[in-house]
């Protein structure tokens, strides 16, 4: 029974790595995806300066086509590459500016993996923004 299911395990594995894609991957490419993992996160570290009628340095995040376009420094995400993705360098506080701004403490590293695994997915959200 063991190497039955060990076996299965690994054509499970070969048939995702076949179509170049995880689960999770599929799971993060999901309106879902943003409303219950994402958009929390944004909603407490993010919109209180660039959601609803804030947007500091020109930035809002209600929106894919917000951020997209981006701030006074242009877009903020390039979907499919997190390493690309301005918010991604800011939010892990590589250099400056930073986010959040002191003194508001950093996302957690599970925050900001979560953040790249969607810009990873492609960046999906529901239809009209975020609710």
């Amino acid at each position: 029974m063991r190497y039955v299911l060990a076996t299965a395990g690994l054509a499970l594995i070969s048939i995702t790595a076949w179509a170049g894609q995880s689960p999770a991957a599929d799971e993060a490419a999901t309106p879902e995806y943003y409303t219950t993992r994402v958009q929390p996160i944004l909603q407490g570290h993010c919109y209180q300066c660039h959601g609803g009628g804030s947007h500091h340095g020109g930035l809002q995040m209600n929106t894919r086509e917000q951020f997209l376009k981006g701030g006074h420094h242009g877009p903020v995400i390039v979907p499919g590459d997190p390493d690309k993705s301005r918010l991604i360098s800011l939010i892990r506080q590589v250099g400056k500016p930073h986010m959040p701004p002191s003194p508001r403490a950093k996302l957690s590293d599970d925050d900001i993996a979560t953040i790249e695994h969607w810009i990873k997915a492609g960046a999906v959200m529901p239809d009209g923004g975020a609710k």
